[in-house]
């Protein structure tokens, strides 16, 4: 059950599940958390089962894996809720991007469904974004929640092999380049060195108010 407070805590120092399956996710994530000092451990490490993600928004189907995740570990868990929303198709895929790429997990099926769908609705909106919900979660069942968007246009045909998902056919804002010709650190990086995917800024929320100073 949800803790019924709104208080702000505080990571300390030591164990920390990151509640996900999806590896290009806890690549970055991972990345992001390195400089911290916590022992991170996976969903897949701990051999957790992936609970089924019914909610209908980011955050409660992040608050889903992160509360499974803390349960069943008794240790604070972390999860991300992801999606790529094109406005051409009044903000689908959403929360069912991952569901897009069927059940051999296929991004090149979902991109090619997107087009396809604008295609065929004859949409001339091609701009998109990308929404990231990172949910902290204690064992206890309290929560907090951190939500990153990126704006840009849709890219076709896709370009590039970096990132995951969804990434070759996004251009985000103020960049000729979609993210799946971006490496890493370009990718969660501003031209003034600011955060610029929608996880790195989620994460940058999360840092200031939930990592140790």
């Amino acid at each position: 059950m949800q803790a019924e407070t709104t208080e702000s805590r505080r990571l300390e120092p030591g164990k920390l599940v990151l509640a996900s399956h999806n590896k290009g996710k806890l690549r970055e994530i991972q990345d992001m958390l390195a400089p911290h000092g916590f022992e991170v451990l996976s969903a897949g490490d701990l051999d957790l089962p992936e609970p089924v993600e019914d909610g209908d928004t980011f955050e409660a189907n992040a608050a889903i894996k992160a509360l499974a995740a803390a349960t069943a570990t008794g240790l604070p868990a972390l999860a991300d809720d992801s999606g790529f929303c094109v406005n051409g198709l009044n903000g689908d895929p959403g929360i069912y991007s991952a569901r897009w790429a069927g059940p051999g997990k296929d991004f090149g099926v979902a991109m090619q469904s997107v087009q396809d769908k604008l295609i065929e609705t004859d949409a001339t909106d091609r701009t998109a974004y990308f929404v990231a919900v990172l949910c902290m979660a204690w064992p206890d069942g309290h929560t907090q929640f951190y939500r990153g968007e990126i704006h840009g246009e849709l890219a076709w045909p896709p370009r590039g092999l970096e990132g995951f998902g969804y990434d070759p056919m996004f251009v985000p804002e103020g960049f000729d380049r979609t993210f799946g010709e971006m490496d890493k650190q370009e990718k969660h990086t501003t031209k003034e060195g600011e955060a610029l995917s929608h996880r790195a800024r989620a994460f940058v929320k999360f840092q200031k108010e939930c990592l140790p100073a």
